[in-house]
């Protein structure tokens, strides 16, 4: 039986492969919708498990902010010709937008989300037998706050969201914090977030560190503390100086906009290694 462009471009809207593969589904389907559903599903799910050990290193990494519900999610391909393609793109947000509808808890709540005629997973799958590329989701995170920002850097690679304590915070204030984190990658908050244990073992290299180089016993616990200075303020917030005005730490910044104002979470994801 022929097969319509209003048939091929119906059975696209309901599972986003491209217009051959929904011909050719179609043809093998005799026209049954279910059956080319079936037969493109199948696609990927043997694209997937061949390319089960390949490393998907590139992607797509957007967030989004709704009030006080601030969320990010990373759709891992092969290659970087894929995830700048377009409908690659909109299926991660796709994603995310059911995500921040549902509030998921994790990685795998988002899973098992409705999209389309399946789940997302199931959708994740059929993307990968479109493209030929293995494909999985990662890097989903949130938090909750008073209010959310959240921002994306250019070329969809890395992306932060912040949680705050007050309803009302100025949105610019929001999105500097939110470019901080993306440029300069805390680790915590502040020094009160950072384990008991890691501290410890800082302190160790620190002071082993000074020994190495000589310097006499009744200096090593004042510059193993003169070291610990350096940490905090490479992985805390609030001790980081302000990426546009070095005169400022963070916790300075955010005194001058407002003294009540205080960020309570923050997430960060790059799918590149730093």
């Amino acid at each position: 039986m022929a097969v319509s462009m209003a048939d091929i471009t119906r059975l696209r809207k309901m599972c986003g492969a491209g217009m051959m593969d929904c011909k050719n589904a179609l043809n093998e389907a005799e026209g049954d919708f279910d059956k080319a559903l079936e037969i493109i599903r199948k696609k990927g799910q043997a694209v997937a498990a061949k390319r089960s050990d390949r490393d998907a290193s590139e992607g797509c990494v957007l967030a989004k902010a709704n009030g006080g519900f601030a969320a990010i999610i990373a759709l891992k391909c092969e290659t970087d010709f894929v995830a700048k393609n377009a409908d690659f793109v909109a299926l991660t947000g796709d994603i995310l937008d059911k995500a921040m509808e549902a509030k998921a808890a994790d990685l795998e709540a988002v899973n098992v989300l409705p999209l389309g005629s399946g789940t997302i997973a199931e959708n994740v799958t059929d993307r990968s037998g479109i493209t030929g590329e293995k494909m999985e989701l990662d890097g989903y995170s949130f938090v909750e706050g008073a209010a959310t920002v959240a921002y994306i850097h250019p070329g969809n690679k890395l992306a932060t969201i912040v949680a705050f304590n007050q309803a009302d915070v100025d949105a610019q204030v929001a999105k500097d914090v939110a470019m901080q984190i993306a440029a300069m990658n805390p680790v915590v908050i502040d020094e009160s977030c950072v384990p008991a244990e890691v501290l410890e073992r800082e302190k160790t290299i620190a002071a082993d560190k000074a020994r190495e180089e000589g310097k006499p016993e009744n200096m090593i616990e004042r510059i193993a503390t003169g070291r610990i200075g350096k940490f905090y303020k490479e992985v805390c917030l609030l001790n980081q100086d302000y990426v546009k005005d070095p005169k400022l730490t963070i916790k300075q910044f955010l005194v001058n906009a407002d003294k009540d104002l205080q960020v309570v979470a923050f997430k960060r994801f790059n799918l590149n290694a730093e």
